[in-house]
């Protein structure tokens, strides 16, 4: 079996670490080199400072870094001819703008959330709405790590964008309720964002209609479910043409 070589933008970080333990429990994949501004090494695979640095082209990059290195990624992915994997969050409405027009060129997976269990429940948030329609209020509630720097999570934000597509965009979201001494809207979506503590991340979305309430729940245990989700993204990601993909493909080939 060939193995894909990937390229690990982020290497040093929490997900970099965790991308990397992985990818060595793995027979398909292997880790070529990483690229990090913190260059020290902790496995078989060079690290170097600036994507221009490393010698040997990947098959596929992933990247759990920073927003800021886009530009410089999406440049050394397209003239490199090289797929990415964008796992990083808190991307702006330009640069997702960016994502995309970098995949008429490049093969580009890109995804507010990496683990299979999210994007499960973002089907199961669909076929609900489709059933429920407008007879159920809708709220998310987001729970993260003190650490954890922009709300409402780009998870939520999915959730919430996949319901309302489903619902022909005719909700608006609300996301802040104190200023507001006025009743519900029968056409919002709330969202709740709390931080504290070592909280990895989890995801509930209530339809609350009368005299019933259903909700769904995602709770992620550790940082590892969304390396994993990476990596096979990375794998699936090397086969494919320039084009634009998420987990809904990858799910489909299951």
């Amino acid at each position: 079996m060939e193995q894909v070589k990937i390229l690990i933008s982020g290497a040093n970080g929490k997900m970099g670490h965790a991308v990397a333990a992985a990818i060595a429990g793995r027979e398909d994949c292997v880790v070529c080199a990483g690229v990090d501004l913190y260059t020290k090494q902790y496995a078989d695979f060079p690290i170097f400072e600036k994507l221009t640095d490393v010698s040997e082209k990947p098959d596929v990059v992933i990247d759990f870094s920073n927003p800021a290195i886009l530009d410089d990624l999406l440049d050394y992915c397209q003239v490199n001819g090289v797929p990415c994997v964008l796992a990083t969050t808190g991307y702006s409405e330009e640069q997702i703008t960016k994502i995309r027009k970098a995949a008429n060129s490049i093969p580009v997976f890109f995804s507010f959330n990496m683990s299979l269990g999210i994007n499960l429940l973002v089907q199961l948030a669909k076929k609900a709405v489709s059933i429920l329609g407008g007879q159920f209020d809708i709220e998310i509630v987001e729970k993260h790590h003190n650490q954890k720097i922009d709300a409402p999570s780009g998870t939520a934000i999915m959730l919430a964008d996949a319901m309302n597509e489903e619902l022909d965009n005719k909700y608006h979201y609300v996301y802040d309720r104190h200023s507001k001494r006025q009743k519900r809207d029968a056409k919002e979506i709330g969202m709740h964002a709390i931080r504290g503590g070592t909280i990895v991340g989890e995801h509930d979305i209530i339809f609350a209609g009368h005299d019933e309430v259903i909700t769904l729940s995602h709770s992620a245990a550790s940082k590892e479910v969304f390396a994993v989700g990476a990596v096979n993204a990375a794998v699936f990601l090397a086969k494919q043409d320039a084009g634009m993909y998420d987990m809904s493909q990858l799910m489909a080939q299951a």
